[in-house]
């Protein structure tokens, strides 16, 4: 596995450095790829054995699913995002990971939205217990970016990191090869340089891209990567091609315009528990789940029983879930957050503050999905901007009208408006 793997030695990939400076790396793109030889990766995958999956224009989206050649990935298109929205557009070139993250993310592969976790058999008068254990998929991802690199970091070491091991997890997990794409664009909901998740690969990967016009500067980020550069048809880059590729990065570098100040949030989310924010924010939400089911981190689950007609063979099926669902809260009958605002409460804080303190590592990668794809458009930094300029100013105090949704806040020094 690669070095983002949970467990000795785990490590969120290291990210581009905070003075917007191109970072050197050991693995400077010494190699190239013509463009027209990336059917010559994808067969050499598929000889491998490797279920290739990537990129490809389905229902309107950019999403990720089995490739079987070049012609599947969405090449001339590109993607436009803003909160609450998203179209697809065509590129004026032919490019093709021209594109932001859309809706899907790799997690659906990993830690699939249904899964069998255990099944019970009646044997005479007792039960004989068992547990999947078939082979795990072999997938090849392809055009993973930088911030998605991250976020199967946080996973590994959700799942593989602590006491107790996923297994389902651990074996798909293990049998992943890693080919991403570095960004050469960024739409306005990405954060990434925030979270210091993006927009370079800097490590977690098995083979790095960057495109460029005639195609493909390399990476090698593992031995398994180096074995699979070995059989490609590669070439010295020359300097133009190196130019080229540093100056799409930065492209994407400066096109990152939304931030986030993670400066003491841990301690400015939990202080705010109390803070009437949420529930304007609640006034808002429609708690329809879309954030955590587009969320590459996210990773609550609900387990139930199934049972065939006889009552003899019992499956165990774990399914995706949200904290945003109202029964999933629910203890001895009653759910424990019964309100919108309770239930936005406990992901922010749980994403940018409590994950901290379970798994040493921030929830949020910076890429943007919860925002494109909330119906009203909801901006978690918007709300973090506001629940800290609340708290600075009661610290200061002063009295500030909540400004909602948009607007500076009205304010008057306590006791004298």
């Amino acid at each position: 596995m690669t070095e983002s793997e949970a467990g000795p030695g785990f490590s969120v990939p290291a990210m581009d450095s905070d003075d917007g400076s191109e970072i050197t790396s050991d693995r400077r793109p010494e190699s190239f790829l013509l463009r027209d030889d990336l059917q010559w990766l994808m067969r050499r995958l598929q000889e491998d054995g490797y279920t290739i999956v990537g990129p490809k224009v389905d229902q309107g989206a950019i999403v990720y699913g089995e490739l079987t050649g070049v012609s599947d990935l969405p090449q001339g298109w590109t993607d436009q995002q803003q909160p609450g929205q998203y179209r697809l557009v065509p590129r004026d070139d032919q490019r093709m990971f021209g594109y932001v993250p859309g809706p899907h993310s790799w997690k659906q592969f990993l830690f699939p939205p249904a899964a069998i976790v255990a099944t019970a058999q009646r044997v005479g008068s007792s039960w004989q217990m068992s547990t999947p254990d078939e082979p795990a998929p072999r997938y090849a991802f392809l055009g993973v970016r930088s911030c998605e690199l991250s976020a199967i970091a946080i996973q590994d070491k959700v799942f593989l990191g602590g006491a107790f091991v996923d297994p389902h997890y651990q074996r798909r997990r293990a049998a992943v090869l890693l080919i991403a794409v570095n960004c050469t664009q960024a739409a306005p909901v990405c954060f990434c340089t925030s979270m210091k998740t993006g927009p370079r690969c800097q490590s977690g990967f098995d083979i790095a891209l960057t495109e460029i016009d005639t195609g493909f500067l390399v990476e090698i980020g593992s031995e398994r990567g180096r074995l699979l550069a070995e059989t490609l048809p590669l070439r010295p880059a020359v300097s133009e091609e190196i130019r080229a590729g540093e100056r799409g990065r930065a492209d994407a570098k400066r096109q990152v315009t939304k931030q986030m100040n993670t400066e003491g949030l841990h301690d400015l989310l939990l202080q705010q528990l109390k803070s009437p924010h949420w529930e304007t924010v609640a006034e808002r939400c429609l708690s329809c789940t879309n954030c955590t089911m587009v969320c590459p981190t996210c990773f609550c689950s609900s387990v139930t029983e199934v049972s065939d007609l006889s009552g003899d063979r019992v499956q165990r099926e774990r399914q995706w879930d949200s904290c945003f669902n109202v029964d999933f809260s629910r203890v001895n009958g009653i759910p424990s957050r019964d309100s919108i605002s309770s239930r936005y409460r406990q992901w922010l804080t749980h994403k940018l503050a409590t994950w901290q303190d379970q798994f040493g590592t921030s929830g949020c990668v910076g890429c943007g999905r919860c925002i494109t794809w909330c119906p009203p458009g909801i901006d978690l930094t918007e709300e973090v901007r506001t629940l800290r300029h609340l708290a600075e100013a009661e610290t200061a105090g002063v009295t500030v009208a909540d400004p909602g949704p948009q607007g500076p806040s009205r304010q008057t020094e306590k006791g004298r408006g």
